[in-house]
């Protein structure tokens, strides 16, 4: 599943928020099956999807 809403994606400026929080739910929940449903990491595991979803770099150190 393409998650990221580059200016090349063809719906690129025409999704609504709930569409956009919707793609990172479903990415949310991606990353929590792919490190094996572990819990108490729900935070991350959003921040990462939304920053995926929206295409923004994220800084590593920064969740240390």
């Amino acid at each position: 599943m393409q998650t990221r809403l580059s200016p090349a994606d063809p719906e690129h400026g025409k999704l609504n928020f709930q569409q956009i929080e919707e793609r990172i739910r479903a990415r949310a929940h991606e990353i929590f099956e792919e490190r094996g449903g572990e819990d108490d990491h729900a935070l991350h595991d959003w921040l990462e999807a939304k920053a995926q979803v929206l295409g923004v770099a994220r800084n590593p150190k920064s969740m240390q």
